[in-house]
């Protein structure tokens, strides 16, 4: 592992030297100002509040996504058992 770690180390260096003109070419004067425009508090209020609002709503479609996926996991389980039932193996384990 040590030598891919050590092989990848000069392509990646030369790959960032080669990067960084092509990345400070681009820059205008600094004005303080992203890719949206100038970050007044109205846009930092905005933002904030999609971001308080969009955790929860994550954690609860995920949520809602494992349940269903544990329901699915449940009927295939019992269908399992219910075909083994059918078949005659109910002596697979225990006394």
């Amino acid at each position: 592992m040590i030598y891919r770690v050590l092989a990848a180390l000069p392509i990646t260096a030369a790959s960032l030297l080669l990067a960084a003109p092509v990345a400070l070419a681009a820059q205008e004067p600094i004005s303080g100002e992203g890719a949206y425009g100038p970050a007044d508090d109205r846009v930092v209020t905005t933002t904030g509040f999609i971001v308080i609002a969009f955790f929860p709503f994550f954690i609860l479609m995920m949520s809602l996504l494992q349940w269903r996926l544990e329901k699915r996991k449940e009927a295939r389980k019992v269908a399992a058992k219910r075909i083994e039932s059918a078949a005659g193996n109910s002596w697979h384990a225990g006394w």
